[in-house]
């Protein structure tokens, strides 16, 4: 395993894959993964996956905390405009999108290899804090299983680059009002790291699969 240096972020290197810490936030961690796709592509050796991949938070019951979720869509749940009728999408604006769909059969793969749940992972630019504000991402978002602030935007810079992508998160807490002391941040890195002790054969079994399904 080896460093690569890149403009504003370092990949790591390891046989068969890279690593790259994108930061907080989906602006940082789309412009990260867009450096990262840039570069490989302009090397010859372009990516034929990205992973989002982290903790978040839970809704609950479906997503308690330690267990693991993969999205099915990925999408971003405060892009659009605020109105006297509620939020609006930027879709119902008339452009941009708010949602990317993983592969499914790798999806089906890899929750049943892992144990995770399938599911909307929410990205959001603030993290939720009232239970107000989690019922409201719930009534929007019915789906919705967790939130975390990076996915969509990894997702955009894949989806430019004409990579697929997944996003997988580890609960470490309840969406809803904030308490830290609730939070279980170690639980979920366990949880993160077992089950990318199973994703090699999943991914290895997927590069033979029709990548439109």
């Amino acid at each position: 395993m080896h460093d690569v240096p890149l403009p504003g972020v370092t990949l790591r290197r390891a046989p068969g894959h890279d690593l790259l810490a994108a930061g907080v936030g989906p602006a940082l961690a789309s412009a990260a993964t867009a450096t990262a796709l840039t570069t490989a592509a302009l090397d010859g050796a372009p990516y034929d996956l990205v992973v989002s991949a982290g903790i978040g938070g839970g809704f609950q019951p479906g997503a308690p905390v330690g267990s693991l979720v993969v999205a099915d869509e990925i999408t971003a749940a405060d892009l659009g405009a605020d109105t006297a009728d509620g939020f609006v999408p930027v879709t119902a604006l008339g452009f941009g999108t708010v949602t990317h769909h993983p592969p499914r059969s790798l999806v089906r793969d890899l929750a049943a290899a892992t144990g995770a749940a399938l599911g909307t992972v929410l990205t959001v630019s603030t993290v939720t804090g009232t239970a107000a504000r989690a019922a409201e991402l719930r009534d929007r978002h019915p789906h919705a299983l967790a939130e975390a602030m990076e996915g969509f935007g990894v997702a955009e810079a894949a989806a430019l680059h004409g990579v697929p992508v997944l996003e997988i998160r580890a609960v470490s807490n309840p969406v809803g009002p904030r308490d830290r002391a609730a939070w279980r941040i170690g639980d979920a890195l366990a949880a993160l790291t077992e089950a990318f002790g199973k994703l090699a054969p999943v991914l290895e079994s997927w590069n033979r699969h029709d990548r439109s399904h």
